[in-house]
């Protein structure tokens, strides 16, 4: 069973915000990984609790939410920073 993907404004535009190369890795994450079993990310705490994280680059983390009734996974960032 493959999650249905669903981008907030805000990971739209950080979408736009990556490099080519960067956006290529992010649909090959998105498909092969988050959409198959969100499960894998690692759960957040504090303000995101709630929320998982994949990492995208060494700095950057894709920050999602799971929702099982609609078999669906919000993607809310794509270009968060930890410390930001």
């Amino acid at each position: 069973m493959s999650y249905m993907l669903r981008f907030t404004k805000q990971a739209e535009k950080d979408i736009r915000q990556l490099t080519p190369k960067l956006q290529e890795k992010l649909k090959k994450i998105l498909r092969e990984q988050i959409a198959l079993d969100p499960y894998q990310g690692k759960p957040l705490v504090g303000d995101l609790k709630g929320c998982y994280s994949v990492r995208l680059t060494l700095k950057d983390r894709i920050v999602y939410q799971i929702d099982d009734e609609t078999i669906t996974v919000i993607i809310l960032r794509t270009k968060t920073h930890y410390g930001d």
